[in-house]
């Protein structure tokens, strides 16, 4: 058997770790797309027949996020797996455990659990109440699975201290989730890597370091594949290369497998119930906010694709429109204080034809109503596909593939003036679709499976 640990790529931040017979998987994801239009990038395709086959001594999940812990992921592994999840949140539990797994753990920041040679240990994230990272020792290795989280000055001291750090596994994408949003608000991304990126990198001074994370695109057709993923792998190589001269930097594509000893890294046998399809050696592209497409050709688009409501989900979503999201609105807060005063909103719906329906409302406080055409200048604008508001209303389905426009549009001179201090996430059907609800997509997972 060799020594060392084999460290094998799942897919985004999912990996398989084997040390002396002893096989632990983070994150497991084994869909393409997941999270409902992420396309694995490179392409692969998982053999789910020998998913099934698989057996895990442990299975960590880092948060509840969907492109993380996916049931219908999950719903391929023998019910007897140990799991070993960090959330706050009971119902994520709940949901696990009416899938039919019998040894379910939460996680608790620093304390490990071992599982024969491994050592795990979940790490606090910048964001505590959603996010960890993992500390994984075996073999006398020492490797940090950051996950996609941002790490503050607390706790990278503690990470070196746990130094020295053989490998780490670093979210290598400043994703513009935010910005594709209202990409006629946006700047467009730096031209270099974050800066606090390098300083902790060098700071932790791995000897191997792995783009990880953020390992996808949309839809072919999808203007967010140019404007979405600012850092290539090629940059990401160059630039912390030259700022870690001591480390490499190494790329694992889905399946990829490598074996890390005190010696170095070696080529393994790559996972089998992975096939690459196509081009593995891809790359990213930036253009920036570069023409955006209307959002009447996204339903146009989408609908190509065989995104379709049908009449009565397009009066699910009609209805919402009308009555539902004005009883949720009273529900949820805006962060900033620009929906303090009266605002008109118009929220506008485009069909698989690209035909639009309109709605306006007054929102005045913790108050929501109809509002006439001539009631006032706007105050904001969102704009939607039908097909994805439906999505996120009936299959979980996250802002991150909604296609939302945001304040696509020029206002009045004091309206400009007060949207410079508002934040995008303070768009009320974001606030009313997303601010309170958890595990909606795992909801509808569940729906899904029968369960």
């Amino acid at each position: 058997m060799a020594t060392g640990l084999t460290v094998s790529r799942i897919l985004h931040a999912g990996y398989v770790f084997e040390c002396e017979g002893t096989r632990i998987a983070f994150d497991t994801i084994f869909e393409n797309p997941f999270s409902r239009n992420c396309h694995a990038f490179p392409d692969v395709r998982f053999d789910q027949a020998r998913i099934r086959e698989q057996r895990f001594d442990a299975v960590f999940i880092s948060h509840f996020h969907d492109d993380h812990c996916s049931l219908e992921s999950l719903d391929l592994l023998a019910r007897d797996t140990p799991l070993y999840i960090y959330c706050i949140f009971d119902e994520l539990f709940e949901m696990v455990r009416r899938l039919g797994f019998t040894d379910v753990h939460p996680l608790r920041l620093n304390e490990a659990v071992t599982v024969g040679p491994f050592a795990v240990t979940p790490r606090e994230a910048m964001d505590a109440d959603v996010d960890s990272m993992f500390q994984v020792r075996a073999a006398g290795l020492n490797v940090l699975n950051v996950v996609d989280s941002w790490i503050d000055d607390g706790t990278l001291a503690q990470l070196v201290r746990e130094g020295p750090w053989d490998m780490v596994l670093w979210p290598f994408q400043t994703m513009r989730e935010l910005e594709v949003l209202a990409p006629s608000r946006a700047a467009a991304a730096p031209p270099e890597l974050p800066q606090e990126w390098i300083d902790q990198l060098q700071a932790l001074a791995p000897r191997y370091v792995v783009p990880s994370s953020c390992q996808f695109v949309q839809e072919p057709w999808s203007w967010y594949n140019r404007a979405f993923f600012p850092i290539t792998y090629a940059q990401f190589t160059r630039e912390v290369g030259e700022a870690l001269p001591a480390a490499q930097v190494v790329r694992l594509n889905p399946g990829v497998s490598v074996r890390l000893d005190g010696a170095g890294l070696h080529p393994a046998k790559p996972l089998d119930w992975i096939a690459p399809v196509g081009a593995q050696d891809v790359d990213y592209a930036y253009e920036g906010n570069a023409a955006p497409p209307h959002t009447s050709e996204i339903a146009r688009l989408l609908a190509g694709d065989g995104a379709v409501l049908t009449d009565a989900q397009q009066e699910r979503v009609l209805e919402y429109c009308r009555s539902g999201l004005l009883h949720k609105y009273g529900d949820v807060e805006a962060a900033s204080d620009y929906f303090d005063r009266p605002r008109i909103w118009q929220l506008t719906l485009y069909d698989h034809a690209g035909a639009a329906t309109q709605f306006r409302y007054l929102l005045d406080g913790a108050s929501a109503t109809t509002a006439a055409p001539d009631a006032g200048p706007l105050g904001w604008t969102t704009e939607i596909p039908a097909v994805k508001l439906y999505a996120a209303l009936e299959l979980g389905e996250s802002l991150t593939s909604m296609y939302m426009r945001i304040n696509d549009t020029v206002f009045d001179a004091d309206t400009e003036r007060d949207l410079e201090d508002a934040d995008v996430v303070d768009d009320p059907l974001v606030r009313c679709l997303f601010s309170d609800t958890f595990g909606a997509y795992q909801a509808a997972q569940l729906r899904r499976l029968g369960r």
